[in-house]
Protein backbone atom coordinates (compact mmCIF):
# COMPACT_ATOMS: atom_id res chain seq x y z
CA UNK A 1 0.00 0.00 0.00
CA UNK A 2 1.60 3.34 -0.72
CA UNK A 3 1.47 6.56 1.63
CA UNK A 4 -0.80 8.36 -0.57
CA UNK A 5 -3.88 7.87 1.42
CA UNK A 6 -3.76 4.75 3.09
CA UNK A 7 -5.26 3.63 6.68
CA UNK A 8 -1.84 5.70 7.91
CA UNK A 9 -3.27 8.94 6.56
CA UNK A 10 -0.43 9.62 4.16
CA UNK A 11 2.47 11.47 4.82
CA UNK A 12 1.43 13.03 8.23
CA UNK A 13 1.98 9.24 9.79
CA UNK A 14 5.32 9.19 7.88
CA UNK A 15 7.02 12.26 8.91
CA UNK A 16 5.37 11.50 12.58
CA UNK A 17 7.27 8.68 12.99
CA UNK A 18 10.46 10.04 11.20
CA UNK A 19 10.29 12.90 13.51
CA UNK A 20 10.55 10.79 16.67
CA UNK A 21 12.64 8.23 15.68
CA UNK A 22 15.25 10.87 14.76
CA UNK A 23 14.71 12.71 18.05
CA UNK A 24 15.79 9.21 19.77
CA UNK A 25 18.37 8.83 18.03
CA UNK A 26 19.64 11.78 18.77
CA UNK A 27 18.56 12.31 22.82
CA UNK A 28 21.40 10.34 23.59
CA UNK A 29 20.07 8.34 25.17
CA UNK A 30 17.13 6.29 23.77
CA UNK A 31 19.15 4.66 20.59
CA UNK A 32 22.65 5.70 20.89
CA UNK A 33 25.18 4.95 18.38
CA UNK A 34 25.87 1.58 17.97
CA UNK A 35 22.32 0.52 19.82
CA UNK A 36 19.71 -1.47 17.53
CA UNK A 37 16.17 -0.12 16.74
CA UNK A 38 13.13 -2.69 17.51
CA UNK A 39 12.15 -4.47 15.11
CA UNK A 40 10.00 -3.10 12.06
CA UNK A 41 7.08 -5.25 13.56
CA UNK A 42 7.47 -3.55 16.62
CA UNK A 43 7.92 -0.39 15.69
CA UNK A 44 4.65 -0.20 13.79
CA UNK A 45 2.76 -1.91 16.86
CA UNK A 46 4.57 1.16 18.97
CA UNK A 47 3.72 3.69 16.56
CA UNK A 48 -0.02 2.26 15.48
CA UNK A 49 1.10 2.47 11.83
CA UNK A 50 1.72 -0.04 8.92
CA UNK A 51 4.64 -2.05 8.07
CA UNK A 52 4.66 0.06 5.23
CA UNK A 53 5.22 3.13 6.61
CA UNK A 54 7.86 1.80 9.19
CA UNK A 55 10.07 0.59 6.04
CA UNK A 56 9.66 3.90 4.25
CA UNK A 57 11.05 5.71 7.24
CA UNK A 58 13.43 3.37 7.62
CA UNK A 59 14.16 4.26 4.12
CA UNK A 60 14.62 7.51 4.59
CA UNK A 61 17.36 7.17 8.02
CA UNK A 62 19.40 4.85 5.63
CA UNK A 63 19.16 7.48 2.99
CA UNK A 64 20.27 10.22 6.08
CA UNK A 65 23.21 8.04 6.93
CA UNK A 66 21.45 7.23 10.48
CA UNK A 67 21.05 3.62 10.45
CA UNK A 68 22.65 0.65 8.43
CA UNK A 69 20.32 -2.17 7.95
CA UNK A 70 21.45 -5.61 7.35
CA UNK A 71 19.70 -8.69 6.74
CA UNK A 72 18.62 -10.69 9.75
CA UNK A 73 20.27 -8.33 11.86
CA UNK A 74 17.87 -5.34 12.20
CA UNK A 75 19.16 -1.61 12.16
CA UNK A 76 21.83 -0.21 13.55
CA UNK A 77 22.32 3.71 14.51
CA UNK A 78 25.70 4.37 13.31
CA UNK A 79 25.45 8.43 13.28
CA UNK A 80 24.09 10.46 15.97
CA UNK A 81 23.59 14.07 16.97
CA UNK A 82 26.87 15.59 18.51
CA UNK A 83 27.68 19.31 19.45
CA UNK A 84 30.77 20.87 21.13
CA UNK A 85 30.53 22.54 23.90
CA UNK A 86 32.56 23.85 26.86
CA UNK A 87 29.93 23.34 29.53
CA UNK A 88 30.49 19.55 29.18
CA UNK A 89 34.45 20.29 27.91
CA UNK A 90 33.42 18.20 25.50
CA UNK A 91 30.42 16.56 23.05
CA UNK A 92 26.89 16.49 24.06
CA UNK A 93 23.19 15.94 22.18
CA UNK A 94 20.60 18.92 22.14
CA UNK A 95 18.42 17.11 24.40
CA UNK A 96 20.56 17.94 27.98
CA UNK A 97 20.57 21.64 26.63
CA UNK A 98 16.95 22.07 25.99
CA UNK A 99 16.13 19.77 28.94
CA UNK A 100 18.04 22.46 31.14
CA UNK A 101 16.25 25.39 29.20
CA UNK A 102 13.00 24.03 29.91
CA UNK A 103 13.68 23.51 33.54
CA UNK A 104 13.53 27.17 34.16
CA UNK A 105 10.78 28.79 35.66
CA UNK A 106 10.97 31.04 32.48
CA UNK A 107 11.70 29.89 28.80
CA UNK A 108 12.29 31.41 25.83
CA UNK A 109 13.70 30.05 22.48
CA UNK A 110 14.69 31.62 19.38
CA UNK A 111 14.92 29.81 16.22
CA UNK A 112 16.51 30.35 13.04
CA UNK A 113 15.92 27.58 10.99
CA UNK A 114 15.30 26.04 7.87
CA UNK A 115 12.29 23.96 8.66
CA UNK A 116 10.48 23.19 12.38
CA UNK A 117 10.63 19.80 11.73
CA UNK A 118 13.22 18.60 14.41
CA UNK A 119 12.08 21.36 16.95
CA UNK A 120 8.84 19.70 16.76
CA UNK A 121 10.29 16.81 18.21
CA UNK A 122 11.78 18.59 20.88
CA UNK A 123 8.97 20.29 22.01
CA UNK A 124 7.24 17.18 21.84
CA UNK A 125 10.00 15.71 24.82
CA UNK A 126 9.58 18.65 26.41
CA UNK A 127 5.86 19.03 26.82
CA UNK A 128 5.82 14.81 28.36
CA UNK A 129 8.27 16.04 30.45
CA UNK A 130 5.85 18.87 31.72
CA UNK A 131 2.84 16.31 31.41
CA UNK A 132 4.54 14.03 33.93
CA UNK A 133 5.37 16.26 36.31
CA UNK A 134 9.14 16.67 35.86
CA UNK A 135 8.90 20.32 35.28
CA UNK A 136 6.94 22.80 36.00
CA UNK A 137 7.73 26.39 33.81
CA UNK A 138 5.52 29.26 34.41
CA UNK A 139 5.93 30.88 30.91
CA UNK A 140 6.79 29.40 27.22
CA UNK A 141 7.63 32.11 24.41
CA UNK A 142 8.61 30.44 21.30
CA UNK A 143 10.18 32.94 18.25
CA UNK A 144 11.14 31.15 14.80
CA UNK A 145 12.04 32.59 11.48
CA UNK A 146 11.85 30.08 8.37
CA UNK A 147 12.23 30.96 5.10
CA UNK A 148 9.62 32.93 2.88
CA UNK A 149 8.01 30.06 0.61
CA UNK A 150 8.90 31.76 -2.28
CA UNK A 151 12.41 31.87 -2.15
CA UNK A 152 14.06 29.69 -4.81
CA UNK A 153 15.85 26.87 -2.90
CA UNK A 154 18.88 25.21 -3.71
CA UNK A 155 17.61 22.26 -1.87
CA UNK A 156 15.06 19.43 -2.45
CA UNK A 157 16.10 19.53 -5.88
CA UNK A 158 17.79 17.45 -8.56
CA UNK A 159 20.70 18.17 -11.46
CA UNK A 160 17.75 17.52 -14.13
CA UNK A 161 14.97 19.62 -12.32
CA UNK A 162 12.13 17.32 -13.33
CA UNK A 163 11.31 16.70 -10.34
CA UNK A 164 12.17 19.92 -8.73
CA UNK A 165 8.20 21.14 -8.10
CA UNK A 166 6.88 17.90 -6.50
CA UNK A 167 10.40 18.49 -4.50
CA UNK A 168 9.18 22.01 -3.13
CA UNK A 169 5.72 20.65 -2.17
CA UNK A 170 7.20 17.81 -0.17
CA UNK A 171 9.47 19.99 1.71
CA UNK A 172 6.94 22.74 2.37
CA UNK A 173 4.03 20.39 3.16
CA UNK A 174 6.41 19.27 5.92
CA UNK A 175 7.71 22.49 6.96
CA UNK A 176 3.82 23.29 7.39
CA UNK A 177 2.96 20.29 9.87
CA UNK A 178 5.56 20.37 11.59
CA UNK A 179 5.30 24.04 12.73
CA UNK A 180 1.43 23.19 12.88
CA UNK A 181 2.57 20.40 15.59
CA UNK A 182 4.71 23.20 17.26
CA UNK A 183 1.85 25.48 17.65
CA UNK A 184 -0.73 22.49 19.13
CA UNK A 185 1.59 20.92 21.81
CA UNK A 186 2.07 24.77 23.00
CA UNK A 187 -1.57 25.58 22.82
CA UNK A 188 -1.93 22.30 23.98
CA UNK A 189 -0.07 23.37 27.43
CA UNK A 190 -2.02 26.35 27.85
CA UNK A 191 -5.38 24.98 27.10
CA UNK A 192 -4.69 22.25 29.85
CA UNK A 193 -3.28 24.58 32.26
CA UNK A 194 0.17 23.23 32.37
CA UNK A 195 1.71 26.22 31.61
CA UNK A 196 0.19 29.39 32.70
CA UNK A 197 1.85 31.58 29.99
CA UNK A 198 2.81 30.51 26.14
CA UNK A 199 3.64 32.54 23.77
CA UNK A 200 4.41 31.40 19.83
CA UNK A 201 5.46 33.40 16.79
CA UNK A 202 6.30 32.86 13.31
CA UNK A 203 8.01 34.44 10.89
CA UNK A 204 9.12 34.54 7.08
CA UNK A 205 12.06 35.58 6.42
CA UNK A 206 13.46 36.80 3.01
CA UNK A 207 16.84 35.17 3.50
CA UNK A 208 18.03 31.41 3.44
CA UNK A 209 19.16 30.01 6.44
CA UNK A 210 22.95 28.65 5.62
CA UNK A 211 23.20 27.84 9.25
CA UNK A 212 20.73 26.91 12.08
CA UNK A 213 20.41 28.91 15.55
CA UNK A 214 18.77 28.44 18.58
CA UNK A 215 19.18 30.66 21.35
CA UNK A 216 18.17 29.20 24.58
CA UNK A 217 16.48 32.06 27.60
CA UNK A 218 19.16 34.36 26.19
CA UNK A 219 21.93 33.23 27.39
CA UNK A 220 22.94 30.15 25.50
CA UNK A 221 23.10 29.94 21.47
CA UNK A 222 23.70 26.42 19.64
CA UNK A 223 24.66 27.22 16.46
CA UNK A 224 26.02 25.42 13.07
CA UNK A 225 26.76 25.10 9.55
CA UNK A 226 24.10 23.12 7.42
CA UNK A 227 25.67 20.23 5.11
CA UNK A 228 24.77 19.69 1.90
CA UNK A 229 24.32 16.16 0.66
CA UNK A 230 22.90 13.88 -2.31
CA UNK A 231 20.21 11.21 -1.36
CA UNK A 232 17.54 9.19 -2.58
CA UNK A 233 14.00 10.38 -1.24
CA UNK A 234 10.52 8.49 -1.63
CA UNK A 235 7.38 10.83 -2.20
CA UNK A 236 3.99 9.84 -0.47
CA UNK A 237 2.84 8.16 -3.56
CA UNK A 238 5.77 5.89 -3.56
CA UNK A 239 7.72 7.48 -6.58
CA UNK A 240 11.49 7.03 -5.87
CA UNK A 241 13.75 10.42 -6.39
CA UNK A 242 17.42 9.78 -6.55
CA UNK A 243 20.08 12.50 -6.45
CA UNK A 244 17.82 14.78 -4.34
CA UNK A 245 20.29 17.66 -2.98
CA UNK A 246 19.20 17.57 0.75
CA UNK A 247 20.82 19.84 3.83
CA UNK A 248 22.19 18.12 6.88
CA UNK A 249 21.64 19.87 10.64
CA UNK A 250 21.30 17.46 13.30
CA UNK A 251 24.41 15.40 12.18
CA UNK A 252 25.93 18.39 11.26
CA UNK A 253 28.73 20.02 13.40
CA UNK A 254 26.89 22.32 15.91
CA UNK A 255 28.69 24.56 18.89
CA UNK A 256 26.87 25.62 22.28
CA UNK A 257 27.85 28.75 23.39
CA UNK A 258 27.47 30.04 26.71
CA UNK A 259 27.29 33.61 28.80
CA UNK A 260 29.18 33.97 31.70
CA UNK A 261 29.74 37.33 34.28
CA UNK A 262 33.16 38.29 31.99
CA UNK A 263 31.80 40.44 29.21
CA UNK A 264 34.63 39.75 27.22
CA UNK A 265 34.69 36.41 27.03
CA UNK A 266 34.21 34.67 23.52
CA UNK A 267 30.85 32.54 24.46
CA UNK A 268 29.24 35.87 26.08
CA UNK A 269 30.07 38.06 23.12
CA UNK A 270 28.71 35.35 20.79
CA UNK A 271 25.58 34.92 22.26
CA UNK A 272 25.19 38.47 22.39
CA UNK A 273 26.36 38.76 19.12
CA UNK A 274 23.70 36.38 18.17
CA UNK A 275 21.22 37.80 20.18
CA UNK A 276 21.35 40.87 18.63
CA UNK A 277 21.17 39.55 14.87
CA UNK A 278 18.42 37.79 15.76
CA UNK A 279 16.76 40.63 16.79
CA UNK A 280 17.06 42.59 14.20
CA UNK A 281 16.01 39.84 11.32
CA UNK A 282 13.06 40.03 13.62
CA UNK A 283 12.19 43.61 13.30
CA UNK A 284 13.72 44.29 10.39
CA UNK A 285 12.36 44.59 6.44
CA UNK A 286 13.46 41.29 5.94
CA UNK A 287 10.71 39.26 7.66
CA UNK A 288 6.83 39.28 7.48
CA UNK A 289 3.73 37.36 9.47
CA UNK A 290 2.55 34.84 7.43
CA UNK A 291 -0.36 36.14 5.86
CA UNK A 292 0.35 39.43 6.39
Amino acid sequence: MSEGGGEDGGGREFERVARVLRAQINDGSTYPVGSFLPSQRKLAENFKVSRDTVQRVLGDLRSEGWIETRQGSGSKVVKGQRIQSPTSKGMVTLRPLLDHAFGEPEVTLDVFTLTSESLSAHILLQAERIRAGEIAPERIALRMVLPDPSLDLPYWRTADGLHNDRLKDRFMGITHRSTAAVRDVLDGLRTEGRVPSVEFKMRHGKLLPYTKLYLLNATEAVFGNYRAYERTITLDDGQVIKGVTDVEGLGAGLTHHVMDANPNAQGTVFVREMREWFDSVWTGPLTFEPGA
